[in-house]
Order: structure tokens, then sequence, then C-alpha cells
């Protein structure tokens, strides 16, 4: 699942939404990292409706312009849930990983070559000897 679609069905998940709506959501949920533009938008809801996880809610007409509505379908709330849940296990393993690497000590500076520390003196034409 892209992160455009995971952020779709997400701000889908508590109620129906119009695109616009949809597109401040994202931003919002997102913390401004992702920053759909109408084009995409409407690309990744109509992948999201032929995939099935999401269908038209409804239509209203809002100062002269039709609003279309979307919700999540049962499918698109187990997709999202599966998403979550996977993006969870992976972020979990992540802060492990982390976590016994503090306890092993300073691990930040790169390895030189089969392991060896990196040499912290320059050589000629400014390379490491």
């Amino acid at each position: 699942m892209t992160r455009a679609a995971f952020f779709v069905l997400t701000a889908l998940a508590d109620q129906p939404r119009h695109g616009y709506g949809i597109l401040r959501e994202v931003e919002e949920l997102s913390d401004g990292e992702v920053q759909l533009r109408v084009g995409t938008l409407y690309g990744v809801l109509d992948r999201l409706a032929a995939d099935g996880l999401i269908v038209l809610d409804r239509e209203e007409v809002q100062q002269g312009r039709l609003r279309r509505y979307y919700r999540l379908t049962d499918d698109g709330v187990a997709a999202l849930d599966a998403e979550a849940e996977r993006m969870a296990a992976g972020a979990g393993a992540a802060k492990q990983r982390i976590a016994a690497g503090r306890r092993a000590g300073d691990r930040t500076a790169p390895a030189g070559p089969a392991g060896l520390e990196p040499p912290t003196a320059p050589g000629l034409a400014g390379g490491y000897a």
C-alpha cells in the first residue's frame, strides 16, 4: 500500500469525507509530510474504489458545486487495519534494534571494510590511509 493510499484510508476511517476534506485531513494526519495534489488524490480514490476499499457515500451540491463523499468499505477497514499492524510491527522491530545497539555501545560511526573501524587520520590526497 502506498503512503498516499494509507493516509487517504486513514482520513476516511472515522467518517465519510469529500475530496477537499480528504486533502486537508491527509496533510494534518501526516504532519504536513504528505501533501496530495487534486489529480493525485482522485487517482488514489479511483484505485481504492476499484479495489473495493472505498465507495461513494453520497453527493451534495454546495455553492453550486458537486461534492462527492467517500467512505471505507469493510474491506477498506480490514486493509487499513492490516497495514497499520504491519507498520507497527516494523516500527517495533526498529526500536528493538536501536535499543540493542545502544546497549552494545555506540555504533553510530560507520564501519570500514570487513567490519573494521574507519581510519581516523587522513592519508595522501585527502583520503584515509
